[in-house]
């Protein structure tokens, strides 16, 4: 069991920056990485779609033998995660939760904001998370719609990333948060231009780090950690164009994107 790989997935390529987390944090840990680029984006589409789609990934992850399933995304982490963790036999991880408790220590003001998808934005995933803390936030949600797209065509620093940020960020700016979450797991490669629209005085906060941390207390918990010094084999699998996904996923993560399996839905 303990020698199994943990299964990743993502609408494409933004679950790689949890992925790169996942991997500093637990070296000796198999990775199994489902980027479903076929199909990307999740944001605007139903959430009864989204749903579907995870339960299938997730089916596949299972049968290749994931010993835990991290959902790095935030459009099936609103929708599917508790319909996984009732379905399951193994842990099931999401991004949402632990985001905004890396957020709620960060602040220091109580004004926080979250940037995401239209879907994740419009499902009150976040919202209700806020409200489970134990220690009040004052929370301000804006939807992104053309981020995903710009990560996913490996297009992350234009002037025209840039012009669509200072319209999207609008909302939070006004607000005056001092706390960014990044709600996206695709954001984070937006880092730079966020930053600059936002300002230094706001603390970005990516929740892949957080989740990486709660994946590492699983494994112990459930005493499914990999015997230390084993060899990590990590594999890679897309629903989408194998090279593209070879090509920025090098990019994003690094060279453990090497060889990348084509995944077609009948």
């Amino acid at each position: 069991m303990s020698e199994r790989p943990i299964g990743v997935f993502d609408s494409g390529l933004g679950g790689l920056t949890v992925l790169r987390s996942l991997i500093d944090l637990l070296p000796d840990e198999p990775m199994l990485y489902f980027g479903d680029t076929g199909r990307f984006p999740y944001g605007p589409k139903p959430h009864e779609e989204v749903l579907k789609y995870a339960l299938e990934i997730a089916e596949l992850l299972v049968a290749r033998d994931a010993k835990l399933l991290v959902v790095a995304c935030n459009s099936a982490t609103s929708v599917a995660l508790e319909v996984l963790r009732e379905r399951l036999d193994i842990p099931v991880v999401g991004v949402i939760e632990p985001g905004l408790r890396a957020a709620a220590r960060a602040t220091r003001s109580g004004r926080v904001g979250v940037i995401g998808t239209v879907g994740t934005v419009a499902s009150g995933s976040y919202q209700r998370a806020a409200a489970a803390l134990p220690d009040a936030v004052d929370l301000t949600c804006a939807a992104c719609p053309g981020f995903v797209e710009f990560v996913e065509s490996g297009d992350v620093h234009s002037d025209q990333v840039h012009v669509l940020a200072e319209r999207l960020l609008a909302p939070v700016r006004e607000a005056q948060v001092d706390t960014l979450v990044l709600g996206c797991t695709h954001y984070p490669l937006l880092a730079r231009t966020i930053g600059d629209v936002m300002g230094h005085d706001v603390v970005l906060i990516s929740s892949a780090d957080e989740t990486a941390f709660s994946v590492r207390a699983l494994v112990e918990a459930h005493g499914l950690r990999a015997p230390a010094g084993a060899e990590a084999r990590h594999a890679f699998v897309t629903s989408g164009d194998t090279a593209v996904f070879r090509e920025l996923g090098a990019r994003f993560l690094g060279p453990e994107v090497e060889t990348v399996e084509a995944w077609s839905w009948s």
